[in-house]
């Protein structure tokens, strides 16, 4: 099952959000980016820590929303 998680990352410029698409790119999971409000949707089967570790792998604060 395929759920969009919703999270909120530290991000304000360009290279932070290029920063969340490589290694979100990693995973192989399909997600949106809001760079204005921060914020970045995640469509994935894996489980929420999963991609909220692999987020925090850009150095950025990461904060777990929830289900969208």
């Amino acid at each position: 099952v395929t759920t969009t998680h919703q999270f909120f990352v530290d991000m304000i410029c360009e290279g932070c959000s290029g920063a969340v698409t490589r290694v979100l790119t990693k995973l192989d999971v399909k997600f949106d980016i809001d760079l204005p409000n921060k914020k970045v949707f995640i469509e994935s089967d894996k489980d929420a820590d999963v991609l909220l570790e692999t987020l925090k792998k850009t150095g950025k604060a990461v904060t777990y929303i929830g289900p969208k």
